[in-house]
């Protein structure tokens, strides 16, 4: 089955694709006729694939990225990268900040460089709008200045920077995404996402823990996300190349979110519980350019994702949600101990 690209892109490879959004995007590739190279350290798994883990099109190499001379292997007869590889939040980073560096930042010159000397075509870098800080302004675009605040965020823009800076690409297209953070049911589950994380509470316990409540958060559905990552495999050169995306819809305080729990579950005897914080931090991010550039429009809600863990939790799929180390990227980190 041919996957159809515009381009002719044939091989993808996919950094951390055994991750939280790899594990909804590869199957979706494969499904499109896509050949797809997962390079990982599999920390959640080998099968976190659903259907799709004994697919003959699918490559899966056991590698972390910062064995750059493996890694430029792995990116022979590559057409197009995905980079989501990462110590994916703040405090899965500041768990070990040389550690966050060593992955986030400083295995991606050697990526970048590997990629320019394979050929491969097209580079899509998973960023993050973490990367705009805090911001007063009611909608945050593309243009506006970032001010990261953690180490996580620097290094993911220092990354942004290094992509868009480097001297010779060898005609190699490069785009990114700064995504909202990502919500929803996936085989391999994080529930240390807001919208997840207050999903299973109210499931489990029927009581949500709210902490302060008034910061708003940009939410994206996970199957949104990988529509979005496929949209920037097909999407023309001339639209996409040098450019940066916002992927974020949904813009809801915490307290609202955790209202849209109680309500989608049905459940009126779901007790908030509101607790202070110091983390006050809030941002709106405006996705205006996706939509009017590339005509991409969301077709899942934050309903639908509370949705779909609650499906998957009476089903039986979510073992042990308040415990299980492989839902939280720091628990199983600390359980690894990950070097």
């Amino acid at each position: 089955m041919s996957s159809g690209n515009p381009h002719g892109f044939k091989t993808i490879l996919v950094t951390g694709g055994a991750g939280y959004v790899g594990s909804a995007l590869v199957p979706d590739l494969l499904r499109r006729g896509y050949r797809v190279r997962v390079v990982d350290t599999f920390w959640y798994g080998r099968d976190v694939f659903g259907d799709c883990n004994a697919h003959p099109a699918l490559e899966r190499i056991e590698l972390d990225i910062r064995d750059t001379a493996r890694l430029r292997e792995a990116l022979r007869g590559v057409d197009a990268v995905i980079h989501l590889a990462c110590i994916s939040n703040d405090p899965s980073f500041e768990l070990d900040p040389a550690l966050g560096k060593s992955i986030n930042y400083d295995a991606f010159a050697g990526l970048l460089q590997g990629a320019i000397d394979a050929g491969v075509r097209r580079f899509i870098y998973a960023s993050s709008s973490s990367v705009y800080g805090v911001k007063d302004t009611p909608d945050v675009r593309e243009d506006a200045e970032p001010q990261p605040l953690t180490d996580y965020s620097r290094f993911k823009l220092a990354c942004e920077r290094d992509l868009l800076a480097h001297p010779n690409v060898n005609g190699m297209e490069r785009v990114i995404l700064r995504p909202a953070t990502v919500c929803g049911y996936a085989p391999r589950l994080r529930l240390d996402l807001t919208v997840n994380i207050l999903t299973i509470h109210a499931l489990v316990n029927r009581r949500i823990r709210i902490f302060g409540g008034k910061q708003l958060r940009p939410n994206l559905h996970i199957r949104d996300m990988v529509r979005a990552y496929h949209l920037m495999l097909e999407a023309p050169a001339a639209k996409i190349d040098r450019e940066v995306f916002n992927v974020g819809f949904q813009n809801r305080s915490v307290e609202d979110i955790a209202r849209l729990v109680r309500d989608t579950l049905g459940d009126p005897g779901i007790e908030l519980e509101y607790v202070p914080t110091p983390d006050n931090r809030s941002y709106h991010v405006n996705s205006d350019k996706i939509r009017r550039v590339l005509g991409f429009e969301t077709q899942y809600t934050i309903e639908d994702a509370i949705r779909d863990l609650a499906d998957a939790w009476r089903r039986g799929w979510i073992r042990d949600p308040l415990t299980n180390p492989l839902y939280s990227n720091i628990k199983r980190m600390q359980q690894l101990q990950v070097k």
